[in-house]
């Protein structure tokens, strides 16, 4: 999930700043953006809204740069964890999971209001582009390294690119009722089972399948599926 291209600061954030876009992320993640004001940014954070203009000019540029800084983090998280996958098998899976884990740390709400404006729409969009070159970048090297199936490598680089697009946008989330951390992390099972040399399926009884499966059972009220009770 690289981040986004935004223009540079005149002068770098002080650690105040700093401090103070950490916790407005974090109130937006959970509350999402579009209903407040700056009049009550500046109760819950208790700090003046010149202070808030030091981050942005308009609550509609604080929410662009909030959410940019969200994914910022989030593109470095990720890479973070791409260092110690060994091959293309793991890094499919690892930056898989990373976005789904970065993107659960949302709320609804905040994942709605960034579809609904459309300057954070397009930083959601402009990563999601990225993340689906990511992909294709690593089914390549799987292929080239002998790791994946050749015969199917290209359909599903494409198939995949086009999924991430639905989840972006917003399509799998109204007809499925998946979150889009929940698609990401499907999404790894469906790549790897249909890559893997051997025909094993990722996820099989691992974290990623399982945590989707045990997150979609809780939801549709299914105990047993969500407690790992199969019999």
């Amino acid at each position: 999930m690289p981040q986004n291209q935004t223009r540079r600061r005149t002068r770098p954030a002080t650690a105040r700043q700093q401090a103070l876009l950490a916790e407005v992320e974090e109130l937006f993640l959970a509350d999402g953006f579009l209903g407040y004001t700056l009049d009550d940014l500046a109760g819950r954070l208790r700090c003046s809204k010149s202070t808030l203009y030091a981050l942005a000019s308009s609550k509609e540029q604080l929410a662009v740069t909030v959410v940019t800084h969200f994914f910022r983090g989030a593109a470095e998280r990720i890479e973070a964890r791409l260092a110690e996958a060994p091959d293309a098998r793991a890094r499919i899976e690892e930056y898989l999971a990373g976005v789904a884990d970065e993107l659960g740390r949302a709320s609804e709400t905040f994942i709605a209001d960034v579809d609904t404006f459309e300057p954070t729409r397009a930083t959601y969009e402009f990563n999601s582009h990225a993340a689906a070159d990511r992909i294709r970048a690593f089914i390549a090297e799987g292929i080239a390294d002998g790791l994946f199936r050749d015969v199917h490598g290209p359909l599903v680089a494409e198939f995949a690119e086009l999924l991430i697009e639905q989840i972006q946008n917003g399509t799998v989330r109204a007809r499925s009722g998946y979150s889009d951390a929940d698609a990401f992390a499907a999404l790894s099972d469906l790549l790897l089972g249909g890559l893997q040399r051997d025909g094993r399926h990722a996820g099989d009884g691992g974290p990623t399948g399982a945590g989707v499966r045990a997150r979609a059972a809780e939801r549709d009220g299914d105990p047993a599926t969500a407690t790992g009770d199969h019999g």
